[in-house]
């Protein structure tokens, strides 16, 4: 067990291969949704480890290993968040911002209301491993609603997110940990019920509620790491 979200397997995927000098195990390294042993969209790749001798033990792991994370976490919803309006108000975000950016949004109220968004993944993301990192392209929806009196909650537009980020990796007290690097991030309507508008001038408010909200949120869930076999 990983987390409430998802499993991993690290039983032995054939019989230990004995030699001279040192032992080979390999290991299944598959993750899936918790308490759901879904197949994986992926196939897993064999691979080997250069030679070395100066370590009593290697430990590595195939780009298989975090496809199958990226898919359990995004069956298990884990790329879904909803930023609520007292995270927003916090940051004076608010109809009265966007309102001065598109003009349909201004005519809810002379007095602001205070907004939340709806985050999701659309697509799995791509994992690409590299060396001690790898990177996460991920295709995703923002939602921006305008939360109303008595709670009541209106979609203003949604916005279409490409988001490339790299995880840096290091092995900390038995667990695999990682760190979260914002490298990009693209923005396009999707939808709006407030008319069309330039999406650029959104941009750098956007990019704000990620860069301070999504990303130490990421981070603080991967700073509690992947148990090692």
């Amino acid at each position: 067990q990983i987390d409430d979200l998802a499993e991993v397997d690290y039983s032995l995927s054939s019989l230990p291969a004995v030699f001279q000098p040192f032992i080979d195990l390999d290991l299944k390294g598959i993750v899936f949704p918790a308490g759901n042993c879904t197949d994986s969209p992926f196939v897993a790749a064999s691979f080997t480890i250069p030679d070395q001798s100066d370590s009593m033990l290697y430990l590595a792991f195939s780009e298989y290993f975090f496809q199958t994370s990226s898919f359990a976490y995004y069956t298990a919803g884990a790329f879904n968040m909803t930023i609520a309006e007292e995270t927003c108000s916090y940051f004076n975000i608010n109809t009265e911002i966007f309102g001065s950016i598109i003009p349909e949004v201004a005519k809810y109220s002379v007095t602001p209301y205070p907004v939340m968004l709806k985050l999701m993944a659309t697509e799995i993301p791509v994992i690409s491993l590299e060396q001690d990192s790898f990177t996460v392209e991920i295709q995703g929806s923002m939602e921006v609603l305008a939360v109303l009196p008595d709670s009541i909650t209106q979609s203003l537009f949604t916005m279409n997110i490409a988001a490339n980020t790299s995880i840096s990796l290091n092995i900390f007290d038995q667990k695999l940990m990682g760190s979260l690097c914002l490298n990009r991030l693209q923005f396009s309507l999707a939808h709006s019920n407030v008319g069309s508008f330039e999406v650029l001038l959104l941009e750098n408010i956007l990019s704000y509620i990620l860069q301070t909200k999504v990303i130490p949120s990421a981070n603080a869930k991967l700073s509690k790491g992947f148990p090692l076999p």
